[in-house]
C-alpha cells in the first residue's frame, strides 16, 4: 500500500469514529489511546508518524482536535495486558492497535470502546473479525499485504544468491503472526521447490546464537525474518549475527 494512502486511510477512520464520540459528548476531546511494542518519545515508529501525518493533511491538531496516550511495551510483550487496563480505566475513546498480541487481548478485555487494527495477518484467518466486507463488534482496521509477499521474498532470495535450496525463517515459536507466517513462507517455497527451515527463538529469552547455529549447521543459504515484536527490537543483533555469519538475510518490514 502507497504510504500516503496508508496514513489517510488510517487518520479518516480515526475521524469518523472520533466524530461520532464527539457527536455524542459535545465539547469533549476524542482521547485516542495508541500501544506499540517497542515506542518510545524519541523513536515513535512509523505508525505512529503515519497517523500524525494523516491527521494534519486532514486538517486536525493533535492536542486541539484530539489527543493521543501513547504507551509502549518496549519489547516486553508481557506488559501489553497491563498497559490494555490503564488505557481503559483512562476511558479512552478509541484504541489503536498495530501489534497482534494488544489486539489479541484487547478484543478480550473490551466490547464496547472502537478498536482499530493495523496488521498484516489475516484478520479473519485470526478470528479478529468475521470478515473483511463487514468486520462487526467493536473492530475495524486496515490488513497490509505484508503476508502477500513471502512468495516474492523467497524469489528475490533466489536471484541473488546462487544455487539458492534452502532458506532459514527466523521467528519467535509462540505468536500468531509468526505461526501463520512460517505456513505461507513453507507454501511458497514448495511452489519454488526451495526448502525452508523453522529457526525459532522463544519471547522470554531471546537466544539468538543458537538459531544462526543451527542455520549454518542445516548448511542454510540464507536468512528470513519474520516481523514480531520481540525480534524487532533486537533487529541490530539480527543484522550483525547475519554479516559475522555471511548469511544473505531479508528482514521483513515492522509492525
Amino acid at each position: 500500500m502507497n504510504q500516503r494512502v496508508f496514513r489517510l486511510t488510517l487518520a479518516a477512520l480515526l475521524v469518523v469514529l472520533c466524530s461520532s464520540v464527539g457527536a455524542q459528548q459535545a465539547g469533549k476531546i476524542p482521547r485516542i489511546g495508541y500501544i506499540s511494542g517497542t515506542y518510545n518519545p524519541s523513536n515513535p515508529g512509523p505508525y505512529v508518524e503515519a497517523l500524525r501525518r494523516g491527521m494534519r493533511e486532514l486538517g486536525y491538531t493533535e492536542g486541539k482536535n484530539f489527543i493521543v496516550e501513547y504507551r509502549g511495551a518496549e519489547g516486553r510483550l508481557e506488559t501489553i495486558p497491563g498497559i490494555i487496563d490503564e488505557l481503559i480505566r483512562l476511558k479512552v475513546d478509541l484504541l489503536v492497535l498495530p501489534l497482534v498480541r494488544a489486539i489479541e487481548t484487547a478484543k478480550k478485555a473490551t466490547k464496547t470502546i472502537p478498536i482499530v487494527i493495523i496488521t498484516q495477518v489475516d484478520p479473519v484467518a485470526t478470528g479478529f473479525v468475521a470478515s473483511m466486507a463487514r468486520p462487526g463488534a467493536n473492530i475495524t482496521g486496515i490488513a497490509t499485504l505484508q503476508r502477500d509477499l513471502s512468495g516474492k521474498r523467497l524469489e528475490l532470495l533466489s536471484e541473488v544468491v546462487p544455487r539458492l535450496t534452502r532458506v532459514g525463517i527466523l521467528r519467535t515459536s509462540d505468536e500468531a503472526i509468526s505461526i501463520l507466517g512460517f505456513k505461507e513462507y513453507e507454501a511458497a517455497a514448495s511452489a519454488l521447490k526451495i526448502q525452508v527451515q523453522s529457526l525459532e527463538v522463544h519471547e522470554r529469552n531471546l537466544d539468538l546464537e543458537a538459531p544462526f547455529k543451527e542455520a549454518l549447521k542445516a548448511r542454510a543459504d540464507a536468512l528470513i525474518t519474520i516481523t514480531s515484536n520481540p525480534l524487532f527490537s533486537n533487529s541490530k543483533q539480527v543484522v550483525q549475527l547475519a554479516i559475522k555469519n555471511g548469511l544473505p538475510s531479508m528482514y521483513e518490514g515492522s509492525s
